[in-house]
Parts: structure tokens; sequence; C-alpha cells
């Protein structure tokens, strides 16, 4: 269900032109400690101290009573919950335990490391059961490697651009696309669903005359993809339920950001220039929740108690904030500065951050608590391919 931050940027330049043309969160999980939050180099600000001058008295021998110091305010400021993060910094801590990519090894989750083989680029790695699967370039195209334990190609699906998982490992889905030889898209889609260790047998729907086809989550049985029916147009999601044979459209949620598993997903409302408004709206009726023009909508935690933001403009080699938001009235939990190509939720209670500091700069994997703010380094700061899994 985990949302990949590169993929908003065809769903941004897609409403763009459209309106030019149409005018785990288990409590024993150890996290960052609450000192890691200065590695982090929070952005502070000292509280005002209350000064006095003593007052003349009638009496000129008399020596004024110095006066105590205002005792600062015990009310959080918006400095708390704002974090600038110093990669060279940061600490040490546990590797992440989703799914993510060094070089060309496939780590993390429930699985041992695996290496993809060849030498193309990969685009996306996650884990099904006890299988890896990694998205890889292939000419004009892509295709999808499925891999055992000891990393042998036993499947290779053509077209694949796009995987998202359920949050227990034990389905995923992939999106296939076609591109002409210059690199133009083809319109339709296929979607595929399958269970881990094969069970229930791989499940697929073909929606023909659609564009600009972007994965969101695959929640509560159910897969969901966002797509317009025109190149240029606006988009709007679907839901399919594996098995059956044909995707629902459903027009009350346009332009969709991302979907949780708590029944709401985010939608890209407005689009101005170098800004936006997204809105939190509830599946499948569209009733809008609440609505933020400070932040966009890019995911959320397993539970969708906790909503995923990013720059509510995103163009370019990475974000420059990342913020969580309480999923109830949207409100401000956290706010991280820096450089960040992924966003991606380890658990309920923790943020995995792509961060580095501009283009061929070593990079990390950060992991950053939500309720403290607390961060530190997953993986070590290094270059080399290095991405978050889905």
């Amino acid at each position: 269900m985990r949302v990949q931050n590169g993929r908003l940027v065809a769903l941004v330049a897609a409403v763009a032109v459209a309106a030019v043309t149409g005018g785990g969160a288990l409590a024993w999980r150890q996290g960052p400690q609450a000192n890691a939050e200065a590695d982090a180099a929070p952005l502070s600000s000292s509280p005002t101290t209350a000064t006095s001058t003593p007052t003349k008295t009638p009496t000129p021998t008399a020596k004024p009573t110095p006066t105590p110091s205002a005792t600062p305010s015990s009310k959080p400021t918006a400095s708390l919950v704002k974090t600038k993060i110093d990669l060279q910094k940061l600490t040490p801590g546990r590797t992440p335990q989703i799914t993510y990519l060094t070089g060309r090894t496939i780590r993390g989750g429930a699985g041992e490391d695996v290496k993809v083989p060849g030498t193309t680029d990969i685009q996306e790695v996650a884990r099904l059961g006890g299988s890896s699967l990694a998205v890889v370039t292939k000419g004009f195209g892509n295709e999808m490697l499925t891999l055992d334990s000891e990393g042998n190609v036993t499947r290779r699906t053509p077209d694949i651009t796009q995987i998202v998982t359920t949050d227990n490992g034990n389905a995923a889905a992939y999106a296939g696309t076609k591109l002409k030889d210059t690199g133009e898209e083809i319109p339709g889609a296929t979607i595929y669903a399958e269970q881990a260790e094969g069970q229930g047998g791989l499940q697929k729907t073909t929606v023909p005359d659609i564009w600009n086809t972007t994965l969101e989550a695959y929640v509560n049985g159910k897969v969901y993809f966002d797509a317009s029916t025109k190149q240029d147009g606006p988009s709007a999601l679907y839901e399919w339920t594996p098995g059956e044979s044909k995707a629902t459209l459903l027009k009350s949620i346009p332009s969709a950001l991302a979907v949780s598993s708590a029944g709401t997903a985010g939608s890209l409302t407005t689009l101005a220039d170098q800004s936006s408004c997204s809105s939190l709206l509830t599946v499948p009726a569209g009733k809008r929740l609440w609505r933020t023009c400070d932040y966009m909508i890019t995911g959320f935690t397993p539970d969708g108690a906790t909503v995923i933001g990013g720059s509510k403009y995103q163009d370019g080699y990475g974000d420059g904030i990342a913020v969580v938001l309480d999923a109830k009235n949207g409100s401000l939990l956290h706010e991280w500065s820096g450089v960040f190509r992924q966003a991606i939720p380890e658990d309920d209670q923790h943020l995995l951050l792509l961060a580095d500091t501009g283009d061929e700069t070593p990079a990390s994997i950060v992991r950053c608590t939500i309720t403290t703010g607390a961060c530190e380094l997953a993986t070590p700061l290094a270059k080399g391919q290095l991405l978050i899994g889905a």
C-alpha cells in the first residue's frame, strides 16, 4: 500500500495540462531515541525572556529588589514540530524493517537478501511471500522479474511499471502499460493481482482507453489505481476486486494521490502556479473531511490514522520537506526538512525517508519517529543505488 513520491510528478503534470486545455506499529518496536532529535538538528527558537527594571523609591538608600526571570512557557511552539535533518549528525539505528534495495541487492522484509540479475536499471522492488519482485528496464519499456529465495528468475512479466503490496506482504498488485518505440504511452492498462505462494492464481483485468495509470494501494482486498480517460484530461480513482472482470470508476474521487486502509483517499483538488490544495475524502462517497493548502497528501500509515505529505508543489529532483498530519483533522504532527526522494511508512509509528543533499551525493534511508520527530540512520550514508520498496 506504500506510495512512491516520484509517481506524483505525472499526476501533477496531467492536472496542469488539463487546467490549460480545459481553462506495523507494535509497541515494542524500538525507534530512534529521544536524544536523536538533537542529532537531527531540530529547528528551535528560544522563548522570549521578560526583563524587569527596578522602580525608584522615594528613599535614596533603598536597594532595588531583583525581579525573578520569566518562566518559559510549557506550551509547545511551532518550532518544536519542525526538524531540519543533518545526515552527518544522525546516529546509526536498525536497518529498515520493510523491503529496500542497495546496489542490486533486495534486503529487508520477510526474506533473505536477493541479488537482482543483469545490469539494467532497477525501478521498483517488493517482497511477495518468499519471492522477490523487481521492475527493471527492458528496451524502451520495463518488465517485472519474479525471483525465488536464491535469486533465480522464475517469471518475467512484460510492460510492468509499478508495484503495490498489502501491508503483510501476502499479496501484490502491479500495473502494465505499453509504450511505443518513441517512448510514448499507448492507451490502456492491465492490472494484475496475486497472493503469496501462488494461492488463488494470477488475477488480472484490462482497462482499455485509459492514460497515466498510477497504482495507489492494495488494501481491504481491493486494488486502487488512478487514471484518466483522455491523455491530457483529469483523472479519477478506480477500484478493482481481484477475481472480478472489471474495475469500477469512482468519479467522486478525482485526481487521487493515495488511498488508506481506513476508507479514505487523498485528492488533488486544486493546482495553481507553484501551489496546490489537496483534500482527504471518504471512499467511495467522496465526502470531504478536511483540506490542506499547506502540504500535498502523498500517503498514509498502515492504520490510516496518520497522513504523510510533502511540499504543496512537487517538481524536480527531490522534495524539500516531509510531514505527518493527523488524519482526523489535518493538523500538523511533525515536519522534517532536507532533500527527500521517498517518504514511506515503516509501520504506524515510523517514517522512512530516502534522503541525500542533492544529485550524486551520498544517500541514506532515515528512520523518524512520528510522535517525537527523532531520527536515525537506517542505512549507512553512502553513494550507489538506494531505494525503498513497495
